[in-house]
């Protein structure tokens, strides 16, 4: 049943957040040709913010009928608990997301895992999701990061990683042929997302990581103390003397002048500024 509830979210994303979220969402598809006439394309719906409202988008641009193209919403359960999942299915009823889900014993295969569990939980997750949406029949999965989740990796790499890359709108799969991962939240801040839930008085997961819930308070406190939470930390900082860090952190990976760069990697071959310096 199609509620007036649905209908107010839906009107917020055209109108009260059509600047900072339907026009981001629409900007990106097209600058990257992330949705073409004939693909079928699987949601995939985490339970939090990002997701949601991605899966809503999705159900605006299908309505708009510009040209053909399907779409499934597909939630896969790593292994949530109940009060998680039946969150998740509470959620996708009011927002009248219709979603398939999908069980799998992920959490339970990596809990004991020793060391970098939450790496193999993304590896496995990943290929699940590929696998399930071939399996519908799809050709691309899109996820919900967002501009943020971008620009946080470009440091990350950089201070952490020794190396410059980049959370790519678009890649082929790998293990998957005729697949591929698609980011349409690319280009919308994260602030934006959180200003749409709390608009529309919506409460969604935080976290459902069996790991996470089973630790203590203090060592709760210390992993969100993480990598990633140091660099928002300093993103942060920055923009109290630079306004535009963030939008320059974006960009710096848009504008690689190769000539000034001593070492590069292409197809995993390492090209050195001293291969062609004396031609």
């Amino acid at each position: 049943m199609y509620t007036q509830y649905q209908k107010d979210v839906e009107q917020s994303i055209r109108k009260t957040f059509k600047k900072t979220i339907w026009s981001k969402f629409t900007r990106a598809i097209n600058t990257y040709e992330l949705v073409k006439p004939g693909d079928k394309i699987a949601v995939c719906i985490s339970g939090g913010k990002d997701s949601m409202l991605m899966a809503k988008l999705f159900q605006e641009l299908k309505r708009h009928d510009k040209f053909d193209f399907d779409v499934k919403f597909m939630v896969m359960d790593p292994g949530y608990t109940p009060a998680n999942r039946a969150k998740i299915e509470s959620n996708a009823e009011k927002l009248g997301i219709p979603i398939q889900i999908f069980d799998t014993d992920i959490f339970n295969m990596v809990y004991e895992v020793p060391k970098s569990p939450c790496y193999l939980c993304a590896r496995m997750r990943r290929g699940y999701l590929y696998s399930f949406a071939q399996d519908m029949g799809c050709n691309k999965i899109a996820l919900g990061h967002h501009y943020d989740d971008v620009i946080e990796t470009i440091l990350m790499g950089m201070l952490y990683g020794g190396q410059i890359q980049t959370m790519m709108p678009k890649l082929h799969g790998t293990n998957f042929e005729g697949m591929q991962l698609i980011r349409p939240m690319y280009l919308i801040r994260e602030h934006n997302i959180e200003r749409w839930r709390d608009y529309n008085g919506l409460d969604f997961l935080q976290c459902a990581c069996r790991f996470t819930e089973s630790i203590s308070k203090e060592e709760r406190d210390k992993e969100q103390t993480s990598k990633r939470k140091e660099i928002k930390l300093l993103i942060s900082e920055l923009k109290k003397t630079n306004p535009f860090v963030e939008g320059n952190i974006f960009k710096s990976v848009e504008n690689v002048n190769l000539a000034t760069i001593v070492a590069y990697k292409k197809d995993g071959i390492k090209h050195n500024f001293l291969d062609d310096y004396d031609d």
